[in-house]
């Protein structure tokens, strides 16, 4: 299995076991999602999950006109992703579960036997199959903060956050893009990983002055999934686009 992958893998166990045995109070706490209960982040992760399974399976085109159907038009991909929720809210906590526990699964069995440098649609676009195993790993890893905060409990970070961290990186072009702002020059983070290790990303001869991103990996994929501004981190940035990269970051569309 692909190290993506099975870190996928381990995300949903560490997600699994923290919601397995939580009572109806629990699932209907608020989360840290402005709006949604527990039930309902599990509620979106597993529709996003199925459209992920779609993407691979080439239904993702008929998926998502099913997802949308009746919803009417949405201002963003967040929007979209509430009127959903929102739609099919209603399923207890335990019904809910075992539909993302189903897609899950279903999801890590199509990406094990894909070559994940083939090609699928995504919603901001054609994708790799490993930069959709991706998303859906720091998709899950966010949503399982969210959770974890409704429940009252601390998840530990692992170094998992290679891929999230990677992937807020190597997207910032697209970040910059979906803000209609100029792609930016290169960029280099230098972050300290949950287990202490250092981890570097930046391209190989790049022209131009350099910005440099340095802080804890956790800093700065919280900051990539838009649950806190980098100014509440230790994140710093030196060069010429560090205002922008630390204000656009991310790993969503």
């Amino acid at each position: 299995m692909q190290e993506v992958t099975a870190a996928l893998a381990d995300e949903h166990g560490a997600l699994g076991e923290m919601l397995a045995g939580v009572d109806a109070d629990g699932w209907a706490a608020p989360s840290r999602c402005p709006g949604w209960s527990v039930s309902d982040v599990v509620l979106h992760l597993a529709q996003t999950d199925e459209m992920a399974l779609a993407s691979l399976q080439g239904t993702f085109d008929e998926v998502l006109a099913r997802f949308a159907e009746g919803l009417g038009p949405a201002a963003d991909v967040d929007a979209g992703a509430g009127a959903a929720v929102e739609r099919e809210r209603g399923a207890s906590g335990p019904e809910v579960f075992t539909r993302w526990q189903v897609g899950a699964l279903a999801l890590r069995s199509e990406l094990a036997a894909v070559d994940l440098g083939t090609r699928v649609p995504w919603v901001a676009g054609d994708l790799t199959a490993r930069t959709l195993a991706t998303t859906r790993l720091a998709e899950t890893w966010i949503h399982s903060g969210d959770v974890a905060a409704g429940l009252g409990v601390a998840p530990q970070p692992t170094d998992r956050l290679w891929h999230v961290a990677r992937l807020a990186w190597r997207t910032l072009p697209y970040a910059f893009a979906r803000a209609g702002r100029p792609a930016p020059g290169p960029v280099r983070f230098v972050l300290t990983a949950p287990s202490g290790d250092g981890w570097t990303f930046q391209s190989d001869g790049a022209d131009g002055p350099v910005t440099t991103v340095t802080g804890d990996a956790v800093d700065l994929c919280t900051v990539a999934g838009q649950r806190a501004a980098a100014s509440e981190t230790g994140l710093r940035a030196d060069g010429p686009d560090a205002d922008a990269v630390l204000e656009l970051v991310r790993t969503f569309a």
